[in-house]
């Protein structure tokens, strides 16, 4: 991947972030944390992996994606509203009554959903069966699912998991979001589920361990799993909660509350001036 590539998903990363912090600020209510966490991934995903067309996301052919921390779904609209699914002007109407970018992803309000999500664990058990009918029918596409690592305390994932493993799955790719946080703090205190990755190698998964705020290792990471054959691949994916707004970062305070305005123009600036920088 040139560097010109690498740069132009930086700074789709960094909209993705101001994307998310409009609509929560917009709702006064959401969750920001794990929407920064995850946006790098976002960025690689819908401008660089799948195989996806805003213009005909019923595609058949089309790379499957589910976002199984629905939570997190500002920053899938963001992501989606920049690749062009619908208007960047819907993320000011997030969690407003009558709107299609509801508080977690609905696949009847927008076309390019694959799977409505926000009951933790069974947005990832979705993609599973997406994979393995990809499998059944002979098809070329790949199914990606974003999880968080709150969310992996969830009996259904590890469920989900060993199914993966069993049908060998090689055309599915799960991504832990890692930043180490969840609504009651810290996931190693409130129910410790790591070490990831030498659990899911002994479960008979590919493991990758990346820095997921690193639009390199994300991308070669996503390229290495598609090179995989007889078993899934996981990436643990190590990330920050709140990445790019300082006072957001790494604080599980901010997983379920909106800015108000002094702080949303504080965090605009902050997103604003570092893609700038760039």
């Amino acid at each position: 991947m040139n560097n010109d590539k690498i740069l132009e998903l930086k700074k789709i990363a960094t909209d993705i972030r101001i994307g998310a912090i409009e609509a929560v600020h917009s709702a006064k209510s959401g969750h920001p944390g794990g929407a920064l966490s995850c946006a790098d991934i976002l960025a690689c995903l819908y401008f660089s992996e799948l195989k996806i067309d805003p213009e005909n996301p019923e595609n058949p052919e089309r790379d499957r994606f589910v976002l199984s921390k629905g939570h997190s779904c500002p920053a899938l609209y963001s992501a989606m509203a920049l690749r062009g699914y619908f208007d960047l002007e819907e993320l000011k109407k997030f969690r407003h009554l009558g709107s299609v970018v509801q508080g977690h992803p609905d696949m009847k309000a927008i076309r390019g959903i694959d799977m409505s999500a926000g009951s933790l664990g069974q947005g990832f058990s979705c993609a599973c069966g997406m994979a393995l009918a990809g499998k059944i029918d002979k098809k070329d596409y790949r199914v990606y699912s974003i999880i968080g690592d709150g969310e992996s305390q969830e009996g259904q994932i590890w469920e989900a998991i060993m199914f993966a493993a069993h049908y060998k799955l090689d055309n599915l790719c799960l991504i832990i979001d890692n930043n180490g946080l969840q609504i009651d703090g810290k996931v190693k205190d409130v129910m410790n589920t790591m070490p990831y990755a030498s659990k899911l190698k002994a479960f008979g998964w590919n493991v990758i361990s990346i820095d997921g705020h690193s639009i390199e290792q994300i991308l070669d990471a996503l390229s290495t799993a598609k090179t995989v054959k007889g078993k899934p691949t996981v990436i643990v994916a190590k990330t920050i909660k709140g990445k790019g707004v300082s006072f957001m970062e790494d604080q599980a305070g901010w997983h379920g509350k909106a800015p108000n305005d002094d702080e949303y123009a504080q965090a605009i600036n902050e997103l604003t001036e570092y893609k700038n920088s760039l």
